[in-house]
């Protein structure tokens, strides 16, 4: 039995279309989170039966459930497109927790809806499995995320440019799965009483202690600051990062063709689809600023006098300029356990080095724990001279343990989880899986997991899957 209470399917006309999810012809677990199913008050147990793999593929909806798409738009790569929507997933509905938190429940891959723009609706194995191991790395590295629940082979080839491929179906669990798009959506079509109701409902959702839709916005410019702080710190890069991928709620949303750095450049991009580098690391955070603007000229209208709106709102939005250089300098300062204030201009050597000299980047701030970062440098006698001055400063070795993960789902280990799940094996994913869901355990059994890709083994794009 699953406590649904769905607050967005009461949503006024226009905000969703009630869709059922398509069924499949052979459902078959692939990987249960039993702890997450716990924390929604879910019997794991329950959901490996038949019955529940059937409900994991959308092959029975659930009692309680009421299966809707949701309409939202969204600047892609900076152009405007006036609807999107769920175009391959389905929003079951809310799950209420027995602490009384609400979560939604979505399949990801479970068919064609309105939105799908003559898309088939589906997913293959890959992206369904690069988003359950990634986002549950980031949840264990407590970035706020949506989470994966489920995900279930579906016995069926899905046709991409690759050419056939198994298909899947993800469980996904968020927040809730109102974006910067949702706001656009009605505004672009001046619905101004949309706008209210959608503001009312994230505000009593999400931040009920907001007094208006200046407020919100202030809220959410702070939370997307912290979390794109949480990116960088861990060479995270979303490689999609459009106005329809950004959570009102502040959480991580929509791992499409998402990697972590190996070797360090601030430029660095993976996605196949960014051919611009507009989404390139280093610019996360312009993008994020970008991104904020639009969610508040929606709000605009819902605030009074245009001309004090404006300018309020804009006070708003850059105040994520500052919000995140303070959380961007915890992080760094907690990754070289510096204590107290940390020191921006030697955070800022120690990444300049490890761009020149192409050093990885997650082994480098590990390796300033255990005494092994100068081996990833070329020139070492420059980083003898920056950690000369580092060791002046640091002191905390317990942020430092917390701050750095020994492991990342690097996208060679990724891929080839993938290849060999593809192939019928869940073991190398499985292994996988542990290991960057335990990341700052120090264990010999995953030391390869540690390692950075081989020349022949260097993952050069990624990919959305759709």
């Amino acid at each position: 039995m699953i406590h649904f209470d769905n607050s967005y399917a009461r949503m006024p006309q226009g905000f969703f279309a009630r869709v059922d999810p398509t069924p499949v012809t052979k459902p078959r677990l692939l990987a249960l989170n039993a702890p997450l199913a716990e924390r929604l008050g879910l019997d794991a147990d329950m959901l490996r039966t038949p019955e529940g793999v059937a409900m994991l593929a959308g092959n029975a909806v659930p009692e309680g459930a009421e299966p809707i798409a949701q309409a939202y738009a969204g600047h892609q790569f900076g152009g405007f497109v006036p609807q999107l929507g769920d175009g391959r997933a389905v929003l079951l509905g809310e799950v209420v927790a027995p602490d009384g938190a609400r979560f939604d429940m979505q399949l990801k891959g479970s068919g064609p809806t309105p939105f799908s723009r003559r898309g088939d609706g589906r997913a293959w194995m890959g992206p369904v499995l690069r988003e359950y191991v990634v986002s549950e790395f980031m949840a264990a590295m407590d970035v706020p995320t949506t989470r994966a629940l489920a995900a279930v082979a579906t016995g069926e080839e899905v046709w991409r440019e690759q050419g056939g491929l198994p298909g899947a179906v993800l469980t996904r669990v968020a927040a809730s799965h109102i974006r910067v798009g949702t706001f656009q959506y009605f505004a672009v079509r001046d619905r101004k009483d949309a706008l209210q109701a959608l503001t009312d409902h994230v505000i009593a959702r999400h931040y009920p202690d907001a007094t208006g839709p200046l407020d919100l916005l202030d809220r959410v410019v702070e939370r997307q600051a912290q979390t794109i702080a949480q990116w960088m710190s861990l060479g995270f890069i979303h490689g999609v990062m459009n106005t329809d991928n950004m959570a009102i709620s502040g959480e991580t949303i929509d791992y499409g063709p998402c990697a972590f750095m190996d070797i360090y450049h601030p430029d660095t991009v993976f996605s196949s689809i960014d051919r611009t580098g507009r989404y390139a690391w280093a610019n996360q955070p312009q993008i994020a600023v970008w991104n904020l603007a639009q969610f508040a000229t929606c709000l605009i209208p819902l605030m009074g006098d245009e001309a004090e709106a404006v300018e309020a709102a804009t006070q708003s939005v850059h105040r994520f300029a500052p919000l995140y250089q303070a959380a961007w300098q915890r992080r760094f300062g907690a990754k070289l356990g510096i204590d107290g204030a940390p020191n921006q201009a030697l955070i800022e050597r120690l990444l300049g080095l490890m761009a020149q000299q192409r050093a990885d980047f997650t082994r480098v701030f590990v390796g300033l724990s255990d005494g092994s970062a100068r081996d990833e440098f070329t020139d070492r006698s420059a980083f003898d001279a920056w950690a000369r001055d580092w060791q002046a400063l640091s002191s905390d070795q317990d942020a430092m343990a917390r701050a750095n993960p020994r492991r990342i789902p690097r996208n060679h280990q990724v891929e080839a989880a993938i290849a060999s799940a593809v192939a019928g094996d869940m073991t190398r994913f499985d292994r996988l899986f542990d290991a960057v869901t335990h990341p700052r355990e120090a264990r010999d059994e995953w030391a390869d997991l540690a390692t950075p890709p081989l020349p022949d083994q260097v993952v050069h794009q990624t990919f959305c899957g759709t």
